[in-house]
């Protein structure tokens, strides 16, 4: 085994290690719905606000749109790592979460150089992650007794996936996404008395766990044109993705459990076992962008997705969710792919981001901005790549509730040539 080969393994070994310690940052915006959405951006196009869509790729996997697979010649991997910082605060309470996760393992390799480009990957899709603590005094209580409510949540959905990327003309290439969309979500409330004259030892819950498992499509479409301008060296590009609206089978477990105080069940008996499907919008993305050989390259697009269309078994599920859309531009720049400085090889990209997040928060959609940066440190055709993203979601004077966050992406990039029959003289 080679050295590069040894040393992507072992860097694999180490995400996956990290990944088995935790999961994304608690926000209870993850209540919504099927959770808060990944996206399909990776480190490369995080860094430039998410965009991609239209954007061809040499050197990485683009997972944005499939039909621009078809611009890597080379046998392709890459590994993510996301660690992220949130701070969320209202007008009388405030609260903050570290973790960090995987984020993706993703190949992509030519069957026909510049024809025909398959991918594989696994990645998630949404993330479950909360905890909700209140008071609330009972009802009629003539001691007036207080109980302490939790309300808590873990899981989410995970994707593998199959993309194909095909070229039909010089300008034009089409691709096809098949995600097999599966994992589970665990919601957890418990009720424990407090402020009574006798002493209580335990505490009642309710647990529900709903698994979920079906298929996604995503068909892309891409328009290249280069050549364009005096020394015919820019290139124009758009790009179009389409993903189906999924009916995902689900089934649910409620659970009724007395507990001890330290959480362990005393008792536990399931109240109801309940199957369906739960609904999956569909979302369009419309992306140009416009680039000068491998110098600079640069970037918008617009995503659409309807979540008041999101049906679920549970109809509290579909309640506080709203149209979602939204807005991306970047770019990236090389100084000098060929100068012997290594800074000036390597490739700094920007980019912002603004979104009409689904959620309905005090009945006003919430909304998101962020800057983004990063960066790519060559080794050969490999690199060492690194995103930023920082922003704020709500506003307390609207939602209640206000999120800042700060997310640090972490990966690696490898190309080789693969598949390719060896000819000797």
């Amino acid at each position: 085994m080679s050295l590069t080969k040894s040393f992507f393994l072992s860097l694999i070994l180490s995400v996956l290690a990290f990944s088995a310690f935790g999961q994304a940052a608690r926000s209870p915006f993850s209540t919504f719905g099927i959770g808060e959405p990944y996206g399909n951006a990776l480190i490369q196009n995080q860094a430039q606000g998410g965009t991609g869509v239209s954007q061809p790729q040499y050197w990485f996997v683009n997972n944005q749109n499939p039909a621009l697979l078809v611009f890597n010649y080379y046998t392709v991997f890459q590994a993510g790592a996301l660690l992220e910082s949130k701070s969320i605060r209202s007008d009388t309470a405030s609260a903050r979460g570290t973790n960090g996760n995987l984020n993706y393992l993703v190949t992509a390799f030519p069957v026909k150089p510049g024809k025909w480009s398959t991918s594989v990957g696994l990645m998630p899709l949404t993330n479950v992650n909360y905890r909700v603590q209140y008071q609330q005094e009972v009802e009629g209580s003539p001691q007036q007794d207080t109980v302490l409510i939790v309300e808590q949540g873990s899981g989410g959905l995970s994707q593998f996936y199959w993309s194909n990327g095909v070229r039909i003309h010089d300008n034009w290439s089409v691709g096809i996404k098949a995600a097999y969309l599966f994992g589970s979500i665990t919601n957890d409330f418990t009720n424990t008395l407090i402020s009574v004259q006798q002493p209580v030892y335990y505490t009642v819950a309710v647990n529900e766990q709903t698994y979920i498992k079906d298929f996604q499509f995503t068909a892309g479409l891409s328009f290249s044109q280069d050549s364009i301008g005096k020394r015919d060296d820019y290139r124009i590009s758009a790009g179009l993705t389409y993903t189906f609206n999924t009916n995902m089978r689900a089934s649910k477990r409620t659970v009724f459990e007395r507990r001890f105080l330290s959480g362990t069940p005393s008792t536990s008996d399931t109240l109801v076992r309940t199957s369906g499907n739960i609904k999956y919008p569909s979302s369009l993305t419309a992306g140009f962008s416009i680039s000068k050989g491998s110098k600079w390259a640069a970037g918008a697009e617009y995503t659409m997705q309807s979540w008041s269309e999101f049906n679920s078994i549970n109809d509290e599920d579909n309640q506080n969710l709203g149209e979602a859309w939204r807005f991306s531009a970047g770019g990236e720049f090389t100084p000098d792919g060929l100068s012997d400085n290594y800074l000036k090889r390597m490739t700094y990209r920007t980019g912002i981001h603004y979104e009409n997040a689904p959620f309905l928060i005090n009945n006003n959609q919430l909304r998101d901005f962020g800057i983004n940066f990063g960066f790519s440190m060559p080794a050969g055709r490999s690199s060492l790549d690194f995103a930023f993203s920082t922003g704020k979601r709500g506003d307390r004077s609207k939602n209640v509730l206000e999120e800042t966050y700060f997310r640090v992406y972490f990966g690696i990039t490898f190309n080789d040539q693969w598949f390719i029959r060896r000819r000797f003289d």
